[in-house]
């Protein structure tokens, strides 16, 4: 197996934090992704480096197998595995054994009469001297691969179909509405194919949602701050105003203060996964202050001022 040093792939030291590799990932992941680099088969290579370099190291266990069997790092297991049954079926003094370096590779030590024990990788494929299960190839999931998709906050708001590239594949998928900013799903079957008849790896895409939109969004619920005619909240009367499905009418009271909220049942955001279920959403009045009165406007609010003063 080819070595590919996923610490250089990532740019970073092996003693990086995962948060610098987080942070690594996700910059290298949208600079070389297909979308952005169409029919660049270099940055296709570079952006499926980075996907497995993130897949290894974000992981904690399997970081630590890495960093000790380098290449070989999937067969960690089956290693120590074969070393233990080595031992206990051997009743002769080993001279020291076998030994990995940084990257996974090995030495060969011999017996005193100076016989080569074979690697590792010849008792698990075939050439074990104990058989049995060694005569057997082990099959191998293929590894998991990660992407990141962008949705602005309308699109979010309603189930649709999305289409985007992971190492040169289209892939075409449903998003449901309500999924959040964050939020992963796995694909199954789409990562990376697996090895002796193993399974493929699966996909892993994690949303980031854009808000390109005046409301908020806190959970499944929405708010939104929308202006108030000063002489309608004065008075009363009815306001349309927005939401994610389009216009409504609301009365106003009258005397509405500033700052007032009015709750609008099921007009929030879907909630995920559960058909025609949303959360609410809360209008906050922001009253809007009459400007460059006439003098005859003066006038009359002069008077106000001096019937309320009397009060």
């Amino acid at each position: 197996m080819e070595y590919i040093d996923y610490y250089k792939v990532l740019g970073l030291r092996k003693d990086a934090s995962s948060e610098d590799i987080k942070k690594a990932y996700r910059k290298l992941a949208r600079k070389y992704h297909p979308d952005l680099n169409p029919n660049d088969k270099e940055a296709e290579k570079r952006f499926k480096e980075i996907n497995e370099a993130n897949e290894v190291l974000s992981d904690a266990d399997k970081r630590k197998k890495y960093d000790q069997y380098g290449a070989d790092w999937k067969h960690a297991e089956q290693y120590e595995q074969a070393r233990r049954q080595q031992q206990s079926h051997s009743s002769e003094t080993f001279d020291g054994g076998r030994s990995f370096g940084e990257h996974g590779q090995y030495y060969t030590y011999t017996d005193e009469e100076g016989a080569d024990f074979s690697d590792f990788f010849s008792q698990m494929f075939g050439r074990g001297s104990h058989g049995g299960q060694y005569g057997r190839q082990a099959k191998y999931k293929g590894q998991d691969y990660r992407a990141e998709v962008q949705l602005n906050l309308a699109d979010a708001y309603k189930t649709h179909q999305q289409t985007f590239t992971v190492n040169g594949k289209n892939i075409r998928i449903t998003v449901p509405a309500g999924i959040d900013n964050g939020q992963e799903i796995k694909i199954k079957g789409y990562g990376s194919p697996g090895a002796n008849g193993g399974p493929n790896g699966d996909l892993f895409i994690t949303f980031n949602i854009i808000n390109n939109t005046p409301f908020i969004r806190t959970g499944n619920d929405l708010q939104l701050k929308a202006l108030l005619d000063f002489y309608k909240a004065v008075l009363g009367g009815e306001e349309a105003v927005e939401t994610m499905s389009g216009k409504v009418k609301l009365t106003v009271s009258p005397e509405t203060q500033n700052g007032a909220k009015v709750r609008l049942k099921g007009k929030g955001f879907p909630v995920y996964k559960k058909d025609g279920e949303f959360g609410d959403l809360y209008i906050t009045w922001q009253i809007q202050m009459p400007k460059k009165l006439s003098a005859e406007e003066k006038e009359l609010f002069e008077q106000l001022a001096a019937v309320a003063s009397k009060k």
